[in-house]
């Protein structure tokens, strides 16, 4: 008996004048160009070295990541307007009646000042907005204004755009590869990642973070997947590409850490070996030895003879403890590890400013494919749901989508923008991707019918799912986001939320202050959890009083076109 694909969740056949995928390369590199994103090269890499080796929540990813492109597209115009000459976070600026500004320098670092201070040019504090920054502004518009180019017709123009905007990374990638290979402390680095502690895998924080982690990376909840599998034949393979794509994504995460730590762990060589020459110095002047007696290789053998036969005066030198792990060590996630730890390893390398360009670039296209994804997301619903008229052309409403969102990210770019960020990035979207998702394995599994949607599966790729499939969907997937999502609330609700703010009258600076939030932006928080699930009841409330319209509106009708009886003469 052949088996018919479910109406309800498949279409009736209508779409044929959707538009088509160009080839299937083309949907695999434009969904996987939505999965590895940012997250892949800063997030997975953080997290290895930590532990040892819907609409709502697409506006917010929307934001936040052409708020990455935005600071980018800054930076890569700092390079481009320095590349003869030394990268602009390479050394403090000079004494020029900024003696605050060259105190910050000093007391931090170069590269920290250069993220902090002229690139976002941060406020001590989150009540302290500040004003737009003209320069964040303009790349702002340039970020939109190259997104809005890429998906003016859809997938027609993204299409071909995803060629260069997937691939480009993985070029870059393998050449940060081979030079990170040959750089000294590579090996010490890769080492680091590669070597598990098996104590800390006790600890239930890292199972959460490992499952958070594939979740987001993965880009499941927003609905560009869906968006893009939409635009399939009907009978295609799915199965095939879920697994493709989570595999690519899973291990271009390992690819990327490879590259990260090859180059940490020469950041980490070099950290190591400054250290160890303040201290050799220290002891030559302080023990008077000849210059250069002392090379890196003799240091633990001298300072041990000196321990034993002077331990006082070794004491009161105050020499640093310099240990190649405790560099390895010093954790940052995000921006911290794109714009300051990786930025300053690229200050050691020979030809540095043709490695940032490199670098940055790469990250900027990684923002750019996983926005197509985003904006899709939202686009191909509007316009299968005949939001505007058949009239209005595609690129209108692409164009409004947009500008939307250009208007909403306006305030990422003031002096506090930063801060904003992270309380979207924190919790705007993962408490709501999780339900979403919970949402959507419910109700295809119990609502739909898992026999009916077994039948489309079927109907699609010639095969029932097996009994793996069928036991995931039906109860592991949904118990593992109830987990996540329960582990989540127990997080939050452990300790009022918080901000680490860069401040420089802090007593402990350049060490981040760490800020309670104030009660504005705790409800701020608050509503930002929760306001995109509330669309989920509300949608579904207004649909069943539509449908219910509609029959009261159809038995009127039909008791008008009943005939009268007319009774017997």
């Amino acid at each position: 008996m052949a088996l018919a694909p479910g109406p309800d969740l498949l279409g009736d056949g209508s779409g044929d004048e959707r538009p088509k995928w160009d080839n299937k390369l083309q949907y695999l590199l434009s969904c996987v160009g939505f999965a590895v994103g940012l997250g892949n090269i800063w997030r997975f890499p953080y997290l290895c070295q930590t532990y040892g080796g819907g609409l709502g929540c697409f506006t917010v990813s929307s934001l936040i990541g052409i708020y990455y492109n935005t600071v980018l597209t800054w930076v890569l115009w700092y390079l481009l307007n320095s590349f003869q000459n030394p990268l602009p976070w390479s050394a403090c600026p000079p004494d020029r009646n900024l003696t605050g500004f060259v105190e910050e320098c000093q007391r931090s670092s170069s590269v920290s000042y250069f993220w902090y201070r002229q690139t976002l040019n941060v406020t001590a504090d989150i009540n302290d907005s500040g004003s737009i920054q003209w320069q964040l502004l303009v790349c702002l518009v340039a970020s939109w204004a190259i997104v809005y180019l890429c998906i003016i017709r859809g997938i027609e123009t993204t299409g071909k755009a995803i060629y260069f905007t997937a691939l480009f990374p993985y070029l870059v990638l393998t050449i940060f590869l081979i030079r990170g290979l040959t750089l000294p402390g590579a090996t010490e680095g890769l080492t680091y990642l590669f070597t598990p502690k098996m104590q800390i895998l006790q600890n239930p924080r890292v199972w959460l973070d490992a499952a958070t982690q594939i979740f987001f990376s993965l880009s499941l909840g927003f609905g560009g997947h869906i968006a893009f599998s939409s635009y399939n034949p009907p009978r295609n393979n799915c199965k095939k590409d879920a697994v493709t794509i989570a595999l690519v994504n899973s291990m271009t995460s390992l690819y990327a850490a490879i590259i990260v730590f090859s180059v940490l762990g020469f950041k980490a060589a070099n950290d190591h070996g400054r250290c160890l020459d303040r201290n050799i110095l220290s002891l030559i002047n302080a023990f008077d030895f000849p210059d250069q007696s002392i090379s890196r290789d003799d240091y633990a053998a001298v300072l041990a003879h000196l321990n034993v036969t002077q331990p006082e005066r070794v004491a009161g030198l105050g020499l640093e403890s310099c240990h190649l792990e405790d560099f390895l060590d010093k954790s940052a996630s995000g921006t911290g590890l794109a714009f300051i730890v990786f930025t300053e390893a690229i200050l050691h390398m020979p030809g540095a400013p043709g490695w940032a360009v490199l670098f940055f670039g790469m990250l900027f296209t990684l923002g750019l494919s996983s926005m197509f994804g985003n904006m899709e997301a939202v686009i191909t619903p509007l316009l299968d749901m005949g939001v505007m008229p058949r009239w209005v052309p595609k690129e209108v409403l692409t164009g409004v989508a947009c500008l939307s969102c250009f208007l909403a990210s306006i305030h990422f770019t003031l002096h506090s923008g930063n801060y904003w960020l992270e309380v979207f990035d924190r919790y705007a979207a993962s408490l709501n991707l999780v339900i979403f998702a919970f949402l959507e394995v419910v109700g295809i599994v119990y609502i739909y019918g898992m026999n009916r949607f077994c039948d489309d599966v079927a109907w699609m790729t010639g095969r029932r799912p097996s009994l793996y499939w069928r036991v995931t969907w039906k109860v592991v997937s949904p118990l593992l986001l109830l987990t996540i999502f329960v582990a989540y609330i127990a997080l939050l609700a452990r300790a009022p939320p918080s901000y680490r703010a860069w401040n420089p009258q802090y007593d402990q600076f350049p060490t981040q202050q760490e800020n309670v939030y104030p009660g504005w932006v705790q409800v701020t928080c608050m509503l930002l959890s929760f306001l995109p699930v509330l669309l989920v009841p509300a949608v579904a409330l207004a649909q069943l009083l539509v449908r219910h319209r509609r029959k009261k509106k159809a038995a009127l009708q039909d008791m008008h076109l009943k005939p009268q009886d007319s009774g017997a003469c």
